[in-house]
């Protein structure tokens, strides 16, 4: 028995006329076709649930490329700022032991009312001495530790304030040596240098160190080259820690740093 076809009549007619337009669609057709619709519906929204979130992360590419340009510029600008501020901190330290920022590192020394041995450097008795003995002349730096040379020698008659030698910016407490085999002239305090050390020194040499926080030699005791006299301080006509290091010669200043070596 053969299935008779079913169709599906669809009548438009227009506002305003009385003319229609007439469709017959097979139902199995129609049925088709509205699968095939629903399908390709599914289809769009499955797309837009899977990539939609890629369209939108593509979308925001530009935006975090300019985003990530700025923050580059930025770590670089802070990169910058880091080692400016490394500088400064380097050279606040510098300024600090200057100024005597550490103060002593050996506290003792200062609250004591007597006065404190200094540290000896020792070595063994079959290496050569680093210095020369008995009497001699100015030629040895007077200081262990790196110091800063914060004004030089300036001649009398000048513009500027005469000044007979040189101030050595260093912490207070460092030790003060002898620049030569001499014998201890004076050793006391002065309103000008604070406390100080003069030794005499062969051939009408003498050579001064001022502004010192403790005395360790007497008047009219013989010291070797490189022997500890003292420690450095702020004494005296001074605004901060150093050591006035002073040649003389037959009663006029000399230079130091055309005498004596800068290492010992």
């Amino acid at each position: 028995m053969k299935t008779r076809s079913r169709f599906v009549t669809v009548l438009i007619q227009r506002d305003g006329t009385t003319r229609t337009q007439t469709y017959r669609l097979r139902l199995r057709t129609l049925r088709l076709g509205l699968w095939l619709l629903s399908l390709i519906a599914l289809l769009l929204l499955l797309l837009v649930a899977f990539y939609g979130p890629t369209l939108r992360a593509a979308a925001r590419v530009p935006g975090m490329e300019r985003e990530l340009s700025r923050l580059r510029g930025e770590n670089a600008k802070i990169r910058e700022l880091s080692s400016a501020l490394d500088s400064a901190e380097s050279r606040y330290a510098q300024v600090r032991q200057m100024m005597g920022g550490e103060i002593v590192r050996d506290p003792l020394a200062i609250a004591s009312s007597l006065p404190v041995a200094p540290p000896v450097k020792a070595r063994l008795a079959s290496s050569p001495a680093e210095l020369s003995t008995g009497l001699g002349v100015p030629q040895y730096w007077p200081l262990d530790e790196t110091g800063y040379v914060t004004r030089g020698q300036v001649k009398a008659g000048g513009r500027d304030e005469a000044h007979p030698g040189l101030d050595l910016a260093v912490s207070v407490g460092s030790l003060v040596r002898a620049s030569g085999g001499a014998v201890v002239r004076q050793a006391g305090k002065d309103p000008e240098y604070g406390l100080f050390v003069l030794l005499d020194h062969p051939n009408q040499y003498q050579s001064m160190y001022g502004h010192l926080s403790r005395i360790l030699v007497t008047a009219s005791a013989a010291v070797a080259p490189g022997q500890v006299i003292g420690l450095t301080g702020n004494s005296g006509r001074s605004t901060a820690p150093h050591l006035h290091f002073e040649i003389r010669r037959g009663g006029l200043s000399l230079d130091p740093q055309t005498m004596v070596k800068e290492s010992r």
